[in-house]
């Protein structure tokens, strides 16, 4: 199995996923043009990917999935509830409904060979979800926006070989910086996102000793920094009561606006 982020932020989010012979995209927050840029710097052409998953409907997730799916006649996977209000955002355009695929959390579908399990996360959308992928033999999970996680999330993540894992925010740069209370107060809440600290906590849940890769994503422009994500992350699981330590694994940062590098297992 292969794993990239295409863009990772709070300005845009698209991550490839694939084995030899599936390639899917999860979400198309960026615009139509990058999308295809990124598919294309990992050798593949649109013609190969065989669907787009989507995990909510806010704009940094959907931006350009009306001009891909329109395009390109894509199959667009989500919820029920996610594909109704995405329909009605602004600036995305007409989706065809017959490019849904409606899914329900916790229900396993397949996509070619590859096996897909949606699990609902806590975040301000209509119901959004993460996602782990498993060949049979090897998987990997995209766990993102998330303000909080629990019991069920922790399932979900158990086990795998590879995951992107939201790590947003530094919890002082915020409430130290320029966001308006409201807003400050939506990202902290069990409805908004992981801070670094939380990003750690969670990591210390699922650590095992065959994890091979461990990237953060989805980090915030305004509120933290790749290095101190990376940190701070890391002293989390140093220590933490785990027997394990920060270097016993490849942990990395996702880029914000750019591919970043292919990690295959």
């Amino acid at each position: 199995m292969r794993i990239c982020s295409i863009a990772s932020g709070s300005s845009g989010n698209c991550i490839y996923v694939g084995s030899d012979d599936t390639h899917i995209i999860i979400d198309c927050g960026i615009s139509g043009k990058r999308v295809l840029s990124g598919i294309n710097d990992l050798g593949l052409s649109v013609s190969d990917i065989s669907a787009v998953l989507i995990t909510h409907e806010h704009t940094d997730h959907i931006k350009g999935l009306g001009v891909i799916s329109r395009r390109h006649e894509l199959p667009v996977f989500t919820t029920k509830k996610t594909f109704t209000v995405a329909l009605n955002a602004p600036g995305i355009g007409e989706i065809d409904r017959a490019l849904l695929r409606e899914i329900v959390p916790q229900k396993e579908f397949i996509i070619g060979d590859l096996k897909i399990t949606p699990f609902s996360i806590s975040h301000d959308a209509a119901d959004p979800v993460g996602y782990r992928i498993s060949d049979g033999k090897r998987s990997c999970a995209v766990a993102t926006d998330m303000g909080t996680f629990d019991n069920n999330v922790v399932s979900n993540l158990l086990n795998l070989d590879t995951i992107l894992l939201e790590s947003n925010h530094d919890v002082n740069m915020l409430e130290a910086g320029r966001y308006p209370y409201p807003l400050k107060r939506r990202i902290l809440s069990d409805r908004g996102h992981l801070s670094n600290e939380m990003a750690g906590h969670l990591l210390n849940e699922i650590l095992h000793d065959d994890m091979k890769h461990i990237i953060l994503g989805h980090l915030s422009a305004e509120n933290n920094y790749p290095a101190l994500a990376y940190e701070t992350v890391c002293c989390e699981v140093t220590t933490s009561e785990t027997p394990y330590r920060s270097s016993d694994f490849d942990i990395r940062v996702a880029k914000r606006d750019e591919p970043g590098d292919i990690i295959e297992w």
